[in-house]
C-alpha cells in the first residue's frame, strides 16, 4: 500500500489569511464565482508558471465545473489532495492546489493561479504560500513553480 499523502495526525488548515487574500477549501458553494473567475482568464492561467502544457483550463459548463469542485472537495475530505479557493472578500480571484507529485525528490506539488484582472496577486500569493506551506504542512520538500 502506498504511503498516505499526509500523516494521519496532520490536520489540514481550513483557512489561511495572506496579504490581500484568504484561502478556504474549494467546494460546490463556490461554483458560479469560480467558473466566472477562470473562464474570464483562460489564456492568463495557461501562461502562469506551473500550467505550461496548456491542457487546463478547458471551457466547461457550469454543471461540469460543479462536478469538478465536488471532486476537489472529496479529495480534501479524504486527504488525497487539497484545493483552496483564493478569495478577496467574496470574490474568487484564484485557486491553489496541493497534491502528490511524481517529481523525484519532492513530497508534494503546489500550483496556483489568479485571474487576469488580479494578475498582480500572483507573486503575492506564491510568496505567502511558499512560506505557509513550508511552516504549516508536513512536507520535507514541495515543488511550486517559481515566480519572477
Amino acid at each position: 500500500m502506498a504511503d498516505p499523502f499526509v500523516p494521519a495526525t496532520f490536520e489540514a488548515p481550513r483557512t489561511f489569511d495572506g496579504p490581500g487574500f484568504r484561502l478556504e477549501p474549494l467546494g460546490p458553494e463556490h461554483n458560479e464565482r469560480d467558473h466566472e473567475a477562470w473562464m474570464s482568464s483562460v489564456s492568463h492561467i495557461r501562461s502562469t508558471p506551473g500550467f505550461p502544457d496548456g491542457s487546463w483550463p478547458t471551457p466547461m459548463t457550469l454543471e461540469r465545473n460543479r462536478q469538478d469542485l465536488e471532486r476537489h472537495a472529496r479529495d480534501f475530505e479524504t486527504r488525497r489532495g487539497f484545493t483552496y479557493t483564493v478569495l478577496d472578500g467574496r470574490a474568487v480571484i484564484g485557486c491553489v492546489y496541493i497534491y502528490p507529485t511524481n517529481q523525484a525528490g519532492y513530497d508534494a506539488e503546489v500550483s496556483s493561479w489568479v485571474t487576469a484582472s488580479r494578475a498582480e496577486m500572483d507573486t503575492v500569493v506564491w510568496r505567502a504560500l511558499t512560506e505557509w506551506i513550508g511552516e504549516a504542512w508536513p512536507f520535507a520538500r514541495f515543488y511550486y513553480a517559481a515566480r519572477g
